[in-house]
């Protein structure tokens, strides 16, 4: 096995912001489609949240939506932004050990940038958040390159982002970065910490293998439960490099 001293440096790592470093179980967008639209079906709501924003509510009102539907929900994702803001466990310690080793990285995520300022607020590195404007909606890749271009990056190899949104990992893929997708934490389980600790331990390892195995389905190069597992997992994509894989 390879000293880590051996193994070749990440390039720079991109995150999804809800699910992946704030907002466990990426419940921002979801919370605020149920209060501005309380009387929409589970189902219905469950499927609108995994749509890119701009689509959601109209998926859910079937036509576009007018000036007070826009502005309920807005008003609702910023109450819903305010309540979710809080770093995942990991996220902090991850960000100041990225800084120690100078790897850049920024995060970007398909939510209003000023929803997005508030929810990473608890990060402390306003700069960090790369907005996707003028790019084409997730699965396409602009928003990755754009954010890698962003930081000053003139290559690929290397590349890594991290993330809990199918979508986003989709575009990861087509830009042709490594890929790691957070399952527990995500859209795909949608639940809060507390939540998701009061679980038994089968229902919760059924939500999870559902959930990794929707990550892997997609091509993504490795899936782990959240951030606090992502250390070993970046050692083994290194040793994967070492080894001349591709993404």
């Amino acid at each position: 096995m390879p000293s880590s001293d051996q193994l070749p440096r990440f390039t720079a790592l991109l995150f999804g912001l809800s699910g992946g470093l704030v907002d466990f179980g990426a419940r921002t967008l979801s919370l605020a489609l149920l209060r501005s639209h309380p009387h929409s079906p589970a189902e219905h709501l469950r499927d609108a949240s995994l749509l890119p924003f701009a689509e959601a509510q109209s998926f859910l009102l079937r036509r576009k939506p007018n000036k007070s539907e826009r502005q309920r929900l807005e008003q609702a994702l910023d109450e819903a932004a305010g309540e979710q803001a809080e770093a995942i466990a990991g996220a902090v310690a991850l960000l100041e050990s990225l800084d120690e080793q100078r790897i850049p990285y920024a995060w970007q995520d398909e939510l209003p940038e000023s929803v997005c300022q508030r929810l990473a607020a608890p990060l402390g590195r306003a700069d960090a958040l790369i907005p996707l404007a003028g790019a084409r909606p997730w699965p396409a890749p602009d928003g990755c390159w754009q954010a890698l271009a962003r930081l000053g990056i003139e290559r690929l190899d290397g590349c890594v982002l991290v993330s809990a949104q199918p979508r986003q990992l989709q575009a990861g893929l087509n830009a042709g970065l490594w890929t790691i997708g957070l399952a527990a934490s995500g859209p795909s389980c949608g639940l809060s910490p507390a939540d998701w600790d009061a679980l038994g331990h089968t229902e919760r390892d059924r939500l999870r293998a559902d959930a990794t195995l929707e990550l892997y389905r997609l091509g993504v190069h490795s899936v782990i439960d959240h951030l606090g597992e992502l250390q070993p997992c970046l050692h083994d994509l290194a040793v994967r490099r070492l080894k001349g894989e591709k993404p």
